[in-house]
């Protein structure tokens, strides 16, 4: 049986951990480097490393972040941010990373997709989908940190994505985000239903069942996660043990 997955995401802008809400309202939360070796530590999973501000800002990712973590953490490191090139994505996996996320320029330029699959193999390659509900009530993918609506239903993109060889797909609901409320498991199922990559839930887990809902009722692969592990008395030990308790296969 496939293990499913618990991740944390660490939100980066200026070299800072940050959480916000709906993509919103920053909020510092701590050096990178010391929350990964807490997340380390405890067993995640894995980590998803996103620069928030690289592509809006028109620079590339930090890359001493990632050399740092790497240096300091024993398990697998994905890392995103203003990815808009081979070279860039090549730079962050000599860098410690394990994977890649891209998100805007991969829907600027799908054909980016290909080019990293195609030269570091699909499971390097996660795509991140960010959407929200539109004026007419059907979620729409947006990009440039939520604010640019792109026409595009996440099961559309979804589909091509996997078609151009990425190995997997950071799903992350902006109105859910830093809410705290639970994942959108209507989407979240119907996306992860219409392909066969894996599919992590992200936006909206504010308690250890939503992990599971995640899994039983959105069909996600993998879960991931940020304001539950520091604005609550959770962590991935008491995520990991319910996840167990309610019959989900996890790693620890």
């Amino acid at each position: 049986m496939v293990k499913v997955r618990l991740i944390p995401t660490v939100l980066l802008m200026n070299g800072r951990m940050v959480k916000t809400k709906q993509f919103d309202s920053y909020r510092d939360v701590g050096n990178p480097t010391t929350v990964a070796r807490v997340y380390d530590a405890q067993h995640a999973d894995e980590l998803v490393f996103l620069d928030i501000t690289a592509t809006t800002d028109e620079r590339h990712f930090l890359l001493e972040t990632i050399r740092e973590v790497a240096q300091e953490c024993f398990i697998p490191i994905t890392a995103g941010g203003g990815i808009q090139s081979l070279n860039q994505a090549r730079e962050l996996l000599r860098n410690g990373a394990d994977k890649v996320a891209i998100n805007t320029h991969a829907i600027e330029r799908p054909a980016l997709i290909n080019e990293i699959a195609n030269a570091f193999g699909n499971s390097t390659v996660l795509v991140s989908i960010d959407y929200k509900q539109n004026a007419a009530g059907m979620p729409e993918v947006h990009t440039h940190r939520g604010q640019k609506p792109t026409g595009l239903h996440p099961v559309a993109w979804a589909k091509e994505v996997e078609k151009r060889g990425a190995g997997e797909i950071l799903l992350t609901s902006i109105d859910r985000e830093g809410t705290m409320t639970g994942y959108d498991v209507e989407t979240l199922r119907v996306v992860a239903d219409a392909v066969e990559i894996p599919i992590i839930a992200n936006g909206g887990v504010g308690t250890v069942q939503d992990f599971v809902d995640g899994v039983q009722k959105g069909h996600a692969s993998a879960v991931a996660a940020a304001s539950i592990f520091h604005f609550t008395d959770q962590s991935i030990f008491k995520a990991h043990s319910h996840m167990k308790e309610k019959g989900l296969s996890v790693r620890r």
